[in-house]
């Protein structure tokens, strides 16, 4: 047996609970971590609320989580690593406990925090895969919205570093530290579409939406096309004939592979504003729901 965050209802915060369970075996091709960090997403909140309930029916005990980071100490029949290796990946079952279970894990470098470690999957790869998705090209402009979130500040730099001009929508308090990574960064709020075109004379190609915010039936006409805006957080998506972008990597993508590379050579830049102990997981919920971070929230086991 060992510990873990579950909840055995749909609610707010207080329904996570640090219980017993039974620890994880791994199955063909997996491995079993002890956990280091595991990341909190924004998706934890929304399967933990019900928001997914249609989409993903809970089965009661659950344990959240989508990453972690950790040691690995057991290894199913074929699986890519051993035991004493340090590695990183999505989690199979939750990721908010003593032990996880990693489909494809990727090697962490030596120089690479278990924090960032934690961090960089679910919202490295899925800036990865949205700018696949958009196909934007060195020399076009990209207008990110939500650029200084965890994903959009991943967007920013992977797009930046490929001849991408970027100009990203923030929070007037984070102008300076996505200017920093390669965007022009503008206010969002009333006013939002003037901003961006004078940021962007040349016209804006490509719009990934990753901040939710109502922004669409503007990005559309921004970039000329619906096919040519993607988000991953506004369920209207449909409405506006905007791409919805959603799903879990690719076993031949190498994307994670690439953006650990880049975090541990200090190409890539992933700010973890907060760790907790694992059983303050209600408090860490809150914190992100309440939007009070201000970079990645990770668990400590």
């Amino acid at each position: 047996m060992s510990k873990a965050i579950t909840f055995s209802e749909y609610g707010t915060p207080e329904v996570l609970r640090l219980s017993e369970v039974s620890t994880p075996e791994p199955g063909p091709g997996q491995v079993r971590i002890r956990v280091r960090a595991a990341s909190v997403n924004p998706l934890d909140l929304k399967v933990r609320s019900g928001l997914m309930a249609k989409v993903a029916p809970a089965r009661f005990p659950v344990t959240p989580g989508l990453d972690a980071a950790g040691v690995v100490d057991a290894v199913g029949e074929g699986a890519d690593a051993a035991v004493g290796d340090e590695v990183l990946g999505a989690a199979a079952g939750g990721s908010y406990g003593e032990y996880a279970l990693l489909d494809r894990p990727a090697a962490k470098p030596q120089g690479l925090s278990w924090e960032v470690a934690a961090s960089l999957v679910t919202v490295g790869q899925t800036a990865f895969r949205v700018l696949r998705e958009l196909a934007v090209r060195a020399g076009q402009t990209l207008l990110v919205h939500g650029a200084a979130g965890s994903v959009g500040t991943v967007a920013v730099q992977l797009a930046a570093a490929r001849g991408i001009t970027v100009v990203g929508t923030v929070g007037e308090h984070d102008i300076e530290r996505v200017t920093a990574l390669g965007a022009t960064a503008v206010r969002y709020g009333d006013g939002w579409v003037e901003r961006v075109k004078a940021a962007a004379p040349q016209g804006v190609d490509a719009v990934f939406d990753a901040s939710g915010a109502g922004v669409l039936a503007e990005s559309v006409a921004l970039a000329g096309d619906s096919a040519r805006v993607v988000t991953i957080a506004d369920m209207t998506a449909a409405q506006h004939g905007v791409r919805f972008s959603a799903g879990s990597a690719d076993p031949a993508d190498d994307s994670l592979a690439q953006l650990v590379r880049m975090a541990a050579a200090g190409e890539l830049d992933l700010p973890v504003w907060r760790a907790y102990p694992l059983d303050q997981a209600a408090v860490a919920h809150g914190d992100l729901e309440a939007r009070r971070n201000r970079g990645k929230v990770v668990l400590l086991p």
